[in-house]
């Protein structure tokens, strides 16, 4: 059992280990182990059930950053076909936190951008563990033009804790960065689908979620600031940070609540981990159903949706 999960979910881990034990030790013998399988199989669903639909706020953030959840170049590799991946800002390098290229959708060709965390230590540090530098958003805003000039939908993937706080990054300006790319997203005259699969952290997130239609995968968090962040500003420790989570709002049925979000993505039970398979022919199908919707729309029209969808963000009433 991997010794990184989340102790809440160490419960369904073991008893994953018993059944797997279980069925290598049957060897095929239904008659005998037959009837304590199926057992343990409906033991399992109910406690994944329960775990589920009992998860705090603070658990789905741990769940949204899960060792073993599929990232957006996961879901990329098993949903689009025949990409083709562009590279560069043409202006510094090529940040490897975002990644994009035209690539085929069923029959659609369509322009996806995806972030980039990494499976191991030579990846974390070529991507700085998901977090974007201002070449990595400049790239994006590129491929999305090119996609603009192409008529073809855009889809970007997220799962981000924000943009990289390093000294390079505010060097060459990724406040700007960001900024940009909040307004010219804006400006782009076809679909835009963005789905936060795991992480959607701050403006690092919201700089490539200026969406026609804004996505969510059932475990994943959307947020201005981390719940660490949040304790550490409003009560200075980290005592807080499962009471930061609460307030914060985070989880896909507040923010579709609020309507932040559009549409939530369901998850094989136990999580998006557990069978990413599953969670890829899911998500598969919403984008599929967005973009034939949305290619309906003109270009104007597309533009005036997705203005209107962000200006009313954010409105609230004095009782």
């Amino acid at each position: 059992m991997p010794t990184n999960l989340p102790e809440f979910e160490t419960p369904l881990a073991e008893l994953d280990i018993c059944y797997e034990a279980l069925k290598e030790h049957a060897h095929g013998d239904e008659g005998t182990y037959g009837e304590a399988m199926k057992l343990l199989e409906e033991r399992i669903r109910v406690l994944k059930e329960y775990f589920i639909n009992n998860m705090t706020p603070w658990e789905k953030v741990r769940m949204a950053r899960h060792p073993m959840r599929p990232q957006p170049v996961d879901f990329g590799r098993m949903i689009f076909t025949d990409f083709l991946e562009l590279h560069g800002d043409r202006r510094f390098r090529d940040d490897r936190a975002i990644i994009g290229g035209f690539a085929m959708l069923e029959n659609e060709l369509v322009m996806v951008i995806l972030t980039q965390k990494g499976r191991n230590l030579r990846e974390y540090n070529d991507t700085h563990f998901g977090m974007a530098e201002p070449e990595g958003y400049r790239k994006a805003l590129r491929l999305m033009q090119l996609a603009d000039k192409a008529r073809r939908p855009i889809i970007t993937l997220i799962d981000t804790p924000g943009a990289y706080p390093g000294i390079g990054g505010e060097e060459r300006h990724i406040g700007e960065a960001i900024a940009c790319n909040l307004r010219d997203m804006f400006r782009l005259t076809v679909p835009v689908i963005s789905v936060i699969t795991g992480e959607g952290g701050s403006g690092g997130a919201l700089a490539l979620a200026v969406g026609n239609r804004v996505l969510m995968l059932a475990n994943a968090y959307y947020s201005a600031i981390t719940p660490e962040g949040c304790a550490a500003i409003l009560w200075r420790s980290p005592d807080k940070t499962a009471e930061a989570a609460n307030a914060l709002k985070l989880t896909a049925p507040d923010l579709l609540k609020f309507e932040i979000i559009d549409e939530i993505v369901p998850e094989p039970l136990g999580g998006a981990h557990r069978d990413p398979t599953a969670a890829a022919q899911f998500l598969r199908e919403a984008l599929i159903r967005n973009v034939k919707q949305l290619r309906k729309r003109s270009g104007s029209g597309l533009k005036a949706d997705r203005y209107k969808r962000f200006r009313k963000l954010g409105v609230w009433k004095e009782d």
